[in-house]
């Protein structure tokens, strides 16, 4: 590892991860999609160039899924193992780095004082681009940690780390990374109901905060977990539209350009969101959810409340996405 990086954990193993992908990796992801899925499938492949690096920026919605299913088809369809950001506050059991391993991992660091988390967002910053340049793909979540509730922004803070590494201005920072924002599609959310019991948690208590079993639990959840059909949507790279719509982005301030460029990726994810139909059967299964969460003073009607609003939002998003002008 360069000494421009010494801070930053990386798990990967040149030409022996090309081996032990084949031989082990791919054949586990294989086997958890046949188990915990009813179809696991990709679109939009025709966006990505072979020896070309990507940065994928993609909804959240499980902490070990995502990324695992998505490197899993980009290695199968395009030869390419896109590098995992994973924050630091994962860690804390046995089986956890072997896992970290399995999806080709960097470590992002999130505690620290504000001057330290300067310091490493500048660094993850540099590392990345330093990956893009040597045409390594990476996959990294259009905000930090899951949207409980469904509702997926991308954060203004997102882009203004990716930049940093960058002298040059905004909109050629950015071009140079090759965003191409990716659409995650669950049926079902097994951490449905772990993250509505959150909402709870903080709404009674504002100072509540997750621990590190809290997480654990989500990740082992959203590994085991019944999640029906999962989709990817690969969108195009966001440099043909920074392209066509330059002479406007170029009359914004950074700020403006900075919100334009999140609005965009938001759209290319919205507009790509699979609906699914929601019957009687899914009544039951909220249900079924909401018998699973067991904590002290349970507001059963504030919980389905939050259980159906997580698989609300992305139907809002999806009919706004195809009401609205595109910019």
């Amino acid at each position: 590892m360069n000494d421009e990086f010494r801070h930053i954990r990386a798990y990967h193993t040149g030409w022996l991860l090309a081996i032990t992908d084949w031989i082990t990796i791919i054949p586990i992801l294989r086997s958890w999609a046949r188990k915990t899925t009813s179809g696991l499938s990709i679109d939009g492949l025709e966006h990505v160039e072979r020896g070309k690096g990507y940065l994928f920026i993609t909804n959240h919605r499980d902490i070990v899924m995502d990324s695992a299913w998505l490197s899993l088809l980009l290695k199968i369809h395009k030869n390419i193992r896109p590098y995992i950001g994973i924050g630091n506050n994962l860690f804390g059991k046995w089986w956890i780095e072997p896992l970290v391993r399995i999806n080709h991992a960097f470590v992002v660091i999130r505690n620290g004082g504000i001057r330290e988390q300067m310091v490493h967002s500048q660094e993850l910053s540099r590392y990345m681009r330093h990956l893009i340049d040597h045409h390594h793909s990476i996959w990294l979540a259009q905000r930090e940690g899951r949207a409980k509730d469904g509702n997926d922004l991308t954060q203004p803070a997102v882009l203004k780390m990716l930049a940093l590494s960058s002298d040059q201005p905004f909109l050629e920072a950015i071009t140079s990374l090759n965003i191409c924002p990716v659409c995650i599609n669950y049926e079902y959310d097994p951490c449905d109901w772990l993250k509505a019991q959150e909402m709870q948690l903080k709404r009674d208590d504002t100072g509540w905060k997750k621990s590190k079993e809290d997480d654990l639990l989500s990740m082992t959840e959203g590994i085991r977990g019944w999640k029906g059909d999962v989709h990817f949507s690969v969108t195009p790279c966001l440099n043909q539209w920074i392209a066509e719509h330059k002479k406007e982005l170029m009359e914004m301030n950074r700020n403006e350009q900075i919100q334009a460029i999140c609005q965009r990726i938001d759209y290319q994810i919205h507009s790509h969101y699979r609906i699914y139909p929601r019957g009687t059967e899914f009544e039951q299964y909220l249900q079924q959810q909401l018998s699973k969460i067991h904590i002290s003073n349970k507001d059963d009607a504030y919980l389905m409340a939050r259980l159906k609003e997580m698989y609300q939002n992305p139907v809002n998003n999806y009919e706004k996405s195809h009401l609205s002008r595109e910019f």
